[in-house]
């Protein structure tokens, strides 16, 4: 739960006081569209949109045989970040979350049951290549590098953002420009697209006359959100919906400063992978008969929403 040179000791120590700290109070169902969650409760939110989906022939048909024939699916699933997916009553517990939502609901649709397995950010979609995962769930934004090696089924369109600590004075208005980060260090999550976007644009400063930025990757979100209070990192960037949350949550005491770039995310799926065409009426099922959108209502992500799955669409520029 901390900078990958921090022993092993602390960073469970962190887990323990973040995790708690972070599920104080969950999102609601209602508020604003888009706007992140609301209300005051001690852990998720209690309606479950999920419960009345059902199986849709038409659709479990496109499924592989032997798939069907096993009826489980093996789910690389990235743990840690509410709204999408967190231990809001700790860990040993259920995870709850948008992308928990989704896809159990989509297993639903398919007929089968979803096998989840906890793993890091940064270790799914290799394993998918492996076979270790059928499919992978983490808030993956769909860009141009990972389309060589990764299929994806979109759900949600997410993106990129940024956050300080509340009151800080460091950065007070919307990050639209790599620029405004010179001479700041930034804080973000192993093998995600922010470490990426940070790391080839890293001349931007230079180009400018201004100081460089300094990139600290963490492990685990809990991690990079510690580092901000403790004053180790400047800024945190992270996925749009996930910053949003976290500012609503006192005991984080961040600041949102906006939208910096949005991407399409999706499940992710070895290439070539027969399960696309399956995942992708699921999600078009859950959009058609509302359960989509009582999810994302529920969540507090409805402004993410989108019309209709892609398999693979080109990354947003």
């Amino acid at each position: 739960m901390n900078i990958r040179t921090i022993s092993t000791r602390l960073r469970g120590t962190a887990a323990l006081v973040l995790l708690p700290a972070l599920a104080l109070t969950a999102c609601g169902s209602g508020g604003a569209a888009g706007t992140g969650p609301v209300g005051a409760q001690s852990s998720a939110p209690t309606d479950d949109p999920v419960a009345a989906v059902r199986e849709v022939d038409s659709v479990a048909a496109l499924l592989p045989a032997d798939v069907r024939k096993a009826g489980t699916l093996r789910i690389g699933s990235s743990i840690g970040f509410p709204p999408g997916a967190y231990y809001p009553d700790g860990p040993g517990k259920p995870p709850a979350g948008q992308d928990i939502d989704i896809t159990d609901a989509v297993a639903k649709v398919l007929g089968v049951k979803a096998v989840r397995q906890d793993a890091s950010f940064e270790t799914i979609l290799p394993a998918l290549g492996s076979g270790k995962y059928d499919v992978g769930t983490g808030n993956f934004g769909v860009t141009t590098q990972r389309l060589k090696t990764v299929d994806f089924v979109t759900y949600i369109n997410d993106g990129q953002g940024f956050a300080v600590k509340k009151g800080t004075t460091t950065l007070k208005k919307k990050v639209t420009d790599l620029t405004q980060l010179c001479g700041l260090t930034i804080g973000t999550g192993a093998g995600t697209t922010f470490e990426t976007t940070l790391t080839a644009q890293k001349d931007v400063c230079a180009k400018a006359g201004k100081k460089p930025y300094e990139v600290k990757v963490y492990s685990e979100n809990g991690a990079t959100l510690t580092a901000l209070q403790q004053g180790r990192i400047d800024v945190i960037m992270s996925t749009i919906n996930g910053l949003r949350y976290q500012a609503s949550q006192p005991a984080a005491q961040t600041a949102f400063l906006g939208e910096y770039h949005r991407l399409d995310v999706g499940f992710a799926f070895k290439k070539g992978s027969p399960l696309t065409k399956a995942f992708q009426a699921a999600v078009n099922e859950l959009i058609e008969d509302g359960t989509y959108a009582r999810i994302l209502k529920k969540w507090g992500t409805t402004a993410s929403a989108i019309d209709t799955s892609q398999i693979n669409p080109p990354e947003h520029t």
